[in-house]
């Protein structure tokens, strides 16, 4: 007998997907197309991404050039190995991982949040690992990714009151000091959120610090090997400047639009302009964020926001809120802080916990660093008032 009836009205996931894009699409350009007129919209959404790729791209890839040359100088000469014994023995206290741990934080913080993931795949290393450990090592990394670039650029901005350029150093070292709160925030509470899902057995005893690399002296000269070393991280930030430049120009641009609001006679269709949908969000809770970081501008929301996806991305909006006058030591400090630890931390929490097998844990991964993300936020903004009233 063959069975008739009605064909089933299930709709795979793959047939809505289309729909919701173009729904998601229709409204985001709707309301900009409705608000600031069609032509207005499309000339500020590419006068807005011509500015910041002159402007703000070029210069940070000039810093990333400078940054990523001095970076595998260090390493080429020891100075970072030198660091890492300095460090080992702040890990345990701290952030409850053994002393070489303290090579992921160097390694990200002068390049940049993927060196974890290569870091994780090395046998020699992870072997002084617990499981446990080895898995919060993606948290406690990604904590200090791209950290050289961001306090570079912080401490040599400008400083709008003083027009002095380097004003914001202090700042930016107060912000280092609260990405390292949050960092131990963030390992720690990985850490108690995987306890009963993952072992804590050391079986291979081993030493904290990785084993001595051959004494035997070098077979370059030492120019050769400076000059090398210089030219290939040099290289390396010129590729880092490359892959932060879709980061800056999608991201900041739309965010910009929903950051900034128009000039007094109206929307001209120039750079910058937007509808201000943000910072009238914030506004609502403005008590909250400026109880926690400071912010005395709602404005200043997007700068947390945007670190989630890309810091490239969300350092490009600064000298545009020191223009507008709105922005402060603190506020540096907040941005550093924030920036380091949510320097696009998802996309690298998914692609280490996948290399190690263990992906069903990402969403606890990403729940414990943005906690960490808001802690050092917050530490970086209690230190600086602690510090600027002695």
């Amino acid at each position: 007998m063959i069975k008739t009836g009605t064909p089933s009205l299930r709709i795979s996931r793959r047939q809505l997907e289309p729909v919701i894009l173009l729904l998601v699409l229709g409204g985001l350009f709707g309301y900009l197309g409705h608000t600031m007129g069609v032509t207005n919209m499309f000339n500020t959404l590419m006068k807005t991404a011509h500015e910041l790729l002159l402007n703000t791209v070029l210069y940070l890839m000039g810093v990333t050039v400078l940054s990523g040359a001095l970076g595998r100088l260090l390493l080429e000469f020891g100075v970072v190995g030198l660091l890492e014994k300095l460090l080992a023995p702040l890990m345990r206290p701290l952030f409850n991982l053994p002393g070489r741990a303290s090579l992921a934080a160097l390694m990200t913080f002068f390049s940049d949040n993927p060196a974890i993931i290569s870091l994780a795949r090395d046998e020699r290393y992870s072997k002084g690992f617990t499981e446990r450990e080895l898995i919060s090592l993606t948290n406690f990394g990604t904590a200090f990714g791209m950290g050289l670039v961001v306090i570079t650029f912080m401490a040599t901005l400008q400083d709008g009151p003083s027009g002095q350029v380097g004003g914001f150093f202090k700042p930016a070292m107060i912000g280092l000091a609260g990405a390292m709160v949050g960092g131990m925030v963030s390992t720690r509470l990985m850490q108690w959120f995987i306890r009963d899902e993952v072992s804590d057995d050391r079986s291979v005893v081993e030493s904290d610090l990785p084993d001595d690399e051959s004494e035997e002296g070098p077979q370059q000269p030492v120019w050769l090997r400076c000059l090398d070393s210089l030219l290939d991280g040099g290289k390396s930030g010129v590729e880092l400047g490359l892959a932060i430049i879709p980061g800056v120009l999608i991201i900041s641009t739309f965010v910009m639009m929903l950051t900034f609001s128009h000039p007094e006679g109206g929307y001209t269709g120039s750079a910058f302009e937007g509808v201000a949908l943000l910072p009238e969000l914030a506004g609502h809770v403005s008590g909250l964020f400026y109880l926690l970081f400071g912010f005395q501008s709602p404005e200043l929301v997007a700068f947390p926001v945007t670190s989630l996806g890309a810091v490239g991305a969300a350092i490009s909006m600064v000298p545009a809120f020191l223009k507008q006058g709105i922005v402060t030591g603190s506020d540096i400090a907040v941005f550093t802080a924030m920036g380091m630890c949510w320097s696009g931390f998802l996309s690298t929490h998914t692609a280490m916990l996948d290399t190690l097998g263990k992906r069903i844990l990402t969403s606890k991964a990403i729940l414990a660093h943005a906690v960490g993300g808001i802690c050092a936020g917050i530490a970086a903004r209690y230190l600086f008032l602690l510090i600027t009233a002695l």
